[in-house]
């Protein structure tokens, strides 16, 4: 390029994004709280447009869009981005999972060592006053098996993280195979649901996988004890979760992300569920930061500039990403 582009970026970044995106030729213009009448108004002047989950790529903006040479998504995420539309117009799509798929692993291990420990039921108790030992009684990770539903970025991490806790780790992957290393072993979907006691989802979104996990499913699962979530909401109904947990089927859920992760919009019944949830000493809820970390926050810059680079969207700069 012999001209400095423009990008503009409508959601909330690391500040060295603007920094980085010079070094390659790019100036940024900075706008995380613009609304969506806006960004359809000065949009046209721009050759790339960064995003995170909070914005909708849709038919109308990528037409609206008429200069844009990218669309670029901090983040793993492209549920929120019509694909083919910008597969039309011949605009790159980039998205950077590998730059939370680090901070997504150890929180998801977080989540499951607290479940079966008891580590946030007991601090709790204690901090009310109640000293119960037998009650926070814990249940080991070493020697169960642990069904990874998904081997991308976010499942392999997890895996790998899990290597030194002496657990047996499968995985299925319908778009996969031949992955199996020597910390995960991958299965058929029947092996899977046969011998998985603690299950890990980690898909996408689309169309196949929304309302994948219903209660009839889950019940399937002949050892299942644990659900772990830090994928998508959508793919897992919280009141087959919670019908589960009553049933005794379950006994433990961690959830990084809901179905509705705006709570002051549920419905009635959404209220009814999540009150419930929140009630029990047996769930973890987390607000949607599996990948939300300072590091992460910095790497997911790193990875889009560097994919950008790949793609000839810069002048001749070399760059070497921290991944």
């Amino acid at each position: 390029m012999n001209e400095r582009q423009n990008v503009l970026i409508v959601n909330k970044m690391h500040r060295s994004i603007g920094a980085m995106l010079r070094e390659i030729g790019w100036e940024s213009d900075y706008q995380p709280e613009i609304d969506r009448e806006d960004i359809l108004k000065i949009l046209p002047k721009y050759q790339g447009l960064i995003i995170r989950s909070k914005t909708v790529v849709d038919q109308e903006l990528i037409e609206k869009g008429s200069n844009l040479k990218f669309v670029a998504r901090a983040g793993a995420g492209l549920d929120q981005i019509d694909i083919s539309a910008l597969d039309k117009r011949k605009v790159d799509l980039i998205n950077a999972p590998e730059g939370n798929r680090g901070a997504l692993g150890e929180h998801t291990i977080g989540m499951l060592l607290s479940l079966l420990h008891n580590l946030n039921k007991a601090s709790n108790e204690i901090k009310l006053g109640k000293w119960d030992r037998e009650g926070n009684r814990g249940i080991e990770l070493s020697g169960k098996t642990i069904g990874i539903y998904g081997y991308g970025y976010m499942g392999s991490s997890f895996a790998e993280k899990l290597n030194a806790f002496g657990c047996r780790v499968i995985a299925y992957d319908k778009y996969k195979e031949e992955f199996s290393e020597r910390h995960i072993q991958e299965v058929s979907l029947e092996h899977f649901e046969k011998e998985t006691e603690i299950l890990s989802i980690h898909v996408p979104l689309t169309s196949e996988t929304r309302n994948y996990f219903t209660v009839d499913y889950l019940r399937s699962f002949e050892n299942l004890k644990f659900v772990l979530n830090t994928a998508r909401g959508e793919v897992l109904p919280l009141k087959g979760v919670l019908q589960l947990l009553e049933d005794g089927k379950l006994l433990g859920a961690g959830l990084d992300v809901l179905e509705n992760e705006k709570l002051d919009s549920l419905n009635r019944e959404e209220r009814k569920i999540f009150d419930a949830l929140t009630q029990r000493s047996d769930v973890i809820m987390t607000p949607h930061v599996g990948g939300w970390t300072n590091e992460s926050y910095v790497r997911i810059n790193e990875v889009i500039v560097n994919k950008m680079i790949e793609k000839g969207l810069s002048e001749n700069v070399a760059r070497t990403s921290k991944n």
